[in-house]
């Protein structure tokens, strides 16, 4: 809402609702952050079982200063913000109070039926998926966070699929030459898999669109496939490569096939925010890949980045395998939780203004202002006001191909610069 003051509510009740959305095992807080939570003054409110399939058992929240409440006790109406991994379910939402803050992964591309909901409580709502990649914001930054998680564990999926060793070993039998691992993207997932399958053993090629990049590849060992040299390459704004366009993209694809006919594993990191992501593999490139490979496709649930990976699914083509990666923080969750808690809670003690002097904790006041250089992208919406409505109109094109992006891959073209 242009021009507004900003927003000013009593930071009092906080709630952890369990997640429920399948196949979710993280959870918002930890026992750790509940405690620091707890002295920044708030009433802590956490569902029964929330920690548990993240390994947090229910006495460690109560020991941490938390009051445990059952589903259908949870304080809704009475909380003041609420943090959550993937948005609640709707029906529960509509119990929100006027002007409460929802924290959370909200999917805010096309999110319709939430900014309409959240609009009719008057209630407000941050999305970590549009927090801005500045330096104020790196302790803040779910996605940096989540995505560190799913380079790691994408190599180590790959290389339980493998056929072959991922080191070179030397043997009485003769040599082994070690795996040949390619990889689409050197941002922070793309970054990690590549310490990963670098430790593991395997000779590693990273392909991205940004010069930069070459520098963080080669410093942890890789080798940087230059990106095609006949066009202007893609610009980056914001920490986030900007789409190239498909001229580009098809010149890459040519430059790769020649890479994936070589390769033996294949970590796909390449994403757009509120778009499909960009197609980098196509059916003709996996025909010229050896019977054996894998591809790990980390961007499977906004299309892909390698045609015929299907979310959640393990597919055999013509003896390739291609892995739908659309949850991996989630495969990690104690760690995913223990490092997401720890970015939310790092927001919370940026949103709570110091107590003045003779000030009780609990008087401390929650601010939202849209001109804060942390907020202005990422409060999506501010006392019922959508304050992003091309956000909401640019998941059109994406939930074309899926209905929920995932946060934890690249949000960029071919990787994200942290």
């Amino acid at each position: 809402m242009e021009g507004q003051a900003f927003a000013e509510a009593p930071l009092t009740r906080l709630l952890v609702p369990r997640e429920r959305q399948a196949g979710e095992c993280r959870v918002a807080a930890t026992p750790e952050t509940v405690r620091r939570l707890c002295g920044l003054g708030l009433a802590v409110s956490v569902e029964a079982g929330a920690g548990e399939a993240s390994g947090y058992g229910d006495t460690a929240y109560q020991e941490a200063g938390a009051e445990l409440c059952a589903p259908e006790a949870l304080p809704w109406d009475a909380a003041e913000i609420v943090l959550c991994v993937q948005p609640p379910p709707l029906e529960s939402l509509a119990r929100l109070k006027s002007e409460a803050l929802l924290i959370g992964l909200l999917a805010p591309y096309g999110a319709d039926a939430l900014a309409a909901l959240l609009a009719e409580r008057g209630a407000s709502a941050i999305a970590l998926e549009l927090l801005p990649r500045i330096s104020r914001a790196q302790s803040m930054d779910v996605l940096s966070s989540q995505a560190n998680i799913a380079g790691y564990k994408a190599v180590l999926l790959a290389a339980s699929q493998l056929d072959r060793y991922m080191p070179m070993l030397m043997t009485a039998a003769g040599t082994i030459q070690p795996a040949r691992a390619l990889i689409l993207g050197a941002g922070v997932a793309g970054l990690q898999a590549l310490a990963t399958a670098r430790r593991l053993g395997a000779v590693v090629t990273v392909s991205d669109v940004r010069p930069a990049a070459k520098e963080q590849v080669e410093s942890l060992g890789g080798r940087f496939l230059e990106p095609p040299a006949q066009q202007e390459r893609p610009a980056e704004a914001g920490g986030y490569a900007q789409a190239a366009s498909e001229a580009f993209l098809e010149a890459q694809r040519q430059q790769l096939a020649e890479q994936l006919a070589v390769s033996d594993l294949v970590i796909c990191t390449a994403q757009v925010p509120g778009r499909p992501a960009p197609r980098l593999i196509s059916e003709a490139m996996l025909d010229g890949m050896r019977p054996g490979a894998v591809v790990v496709d980390l961007a499977v649930a906004q299309g892909g980045n390698c045609a015929a990976t299907v979310a959640g699914e393990t597919v055999i083509r013509n003896g390739v395998r291609l892995i739908g990666a659309d949850a991996l923080p989630s495969s990690v969750a104690n760690h995913a939780s223990a490092l997401y808690a720890r970015n939310l809670l790092a927001l919370i003690e940026y949103l709570a203004e110091p107590a003045a002097p003779g000030e009780a904790a609990e008087q401390r006041r929650q601010q939202l202002d849209p001109q804060d250089p942390i907020l202005a992208g990422c409060l999506f919406i501010s006392r019922g006001d959508c304050l992003h409505p091309e956000v909401l109109r640019s998941g059109t094109a994406a939930q074309a191909t899926t209905a929920v992006p995932v946060a934890a891959a690249e949000s960029v073209t071919v990787g994200a610069s942290r």
